[in-house]
């Protein structure tokens, strides 16, 4: 790995207790003009899990498991840890590279799609860390990664699993997080979102119907936003005759809050009032498969450079 001396895990970031939600949820939506009233609504779905959201936890996980990765095919490169809203903040963590003598660093970051909020948004995160710290080791984010074995295999064992916890004739729904209609990129996330539900569908259940959805819509209700809502889509399956729903969340690496309630909770809820059965299926988290394509594009990225530098 001559063009990268670390590896730099970038994610969302999230509350590990009660007293972080508010001030977590005001790093997040920072800039926005975002009521108190909303925020403290928002937290009590945090509430609901003891403050703290699933996601740290996981990217501690998956940090473990890319290290174990990395030793098992002799690469030799430290890995670090930052988020974007929450401890470990972005810069303090560019800050320990720099201390520890890292010039040149890969992110891999814990969003597989393109899109601003997906990626460039991530891009603009980078860059802010780096002019916080004089002396900042480059970083080079490593390319989207939806379409990958790494990401779409875990997806696919993951559907099978939740289909098999249903009656038969469950029907395939995915999900991914709601965006505004005019947000840069939009048809790009939409594409790709099609192409990984496609082909997730096509491994855990060939031929059978599938649907995608969207879910965690904010922002006012006259801006519009990508839908059908999950919720709102149940209703129309249940219409449909539809008795058994399998919800997969690709568009999430790990589960977020936003998977821990608007589906666990909130559309479970809402199809239990439906008649209709309903299993979530998992995330990639810590997936080995998927730790495994940090190292894959790691690799690929570094070659990429390499083979730059000796025709520059």
């Amino acid at each position: 790995m001559t063009s990268y001396d670390a590896l730099l895990l970038l994610s969302f970031g999230g509350p590990e207790g009660p007293d972080d939600v508010i001030p977590f949820l005001e790093n997040v939506t920072r800039g926005r003009n975002i009521p108190r009233e909303r925020l403290e609504q928002v937290g009590e779905h945090y509430y609901l899990f003891g403050g703290v959201s699933p996601i740290n936890g996981q990217c501690r996980d998956l940090k473990a498991a890319i290290e174990a990765d990395f030793a098992a095919h002799g690469v030799d490169l430290p890995v670090y840890w930052g988020n974007r809203n929450w401890a470990p903040f972005l810069a303090d963590t560019v800050r320990t590279m720099k201390a520890d003598g890292v010039r040149r660093a890969a992110a891999f970051v814990t969003s597989a799609y393109s899109g601003y909020s997906t990626n460039d948004q991530y891009l603009e995160d980078i860059a802010r860390a780096r002019e916080e710290v004089p002396g900042a080791p480059e970083i080079d984010k490593l390319p989207v990664y939806c379409g990958r074995r790494g990401f779409v295999e875990p997806f696919a064992d993951a559907a099978r699993d939740a289909l098999g916890r249903l009656p038969d004739g469950a029907r395939l729904v995915f999900s991914a997080h709601s965006v505004p209609l005019d947000q840069p990129n939009r048809d790009l996330y939409v594409a790709e979102l099609e192409e990984v539900a496609a082909a997730v569908a096509a491994e855990a259940a060939p031929g059978a119907p599938w649907d995608l959805v969207y879910q965690s819509r904010s922002g006012p209700p006259s801006q519009p936003w990508l839908e059908p809502q999950i919720t709102d889509h149940l209703e129309k399956l249940h219409g449909e005759g539809v008795r058994a729903v399998a919800a997969v969340p690709i568009g999430f690496v790990s589960d977020h809050m936003e998977v821990k309630y608007d589906l666990d909770v909130e559309a479970a809820e809402r199809a239990a009032e439906l008649g209709i059965a309903f299993a979530r299926a998992a995330t990639p988290g810590a997936d080995p498969r998927f730790a495994a394509l940090a190292r894959e594009l790691l690799t690929e990225a570094a070659e990429a450079s390499a083979a730059r530098e000796g025709t520059g």
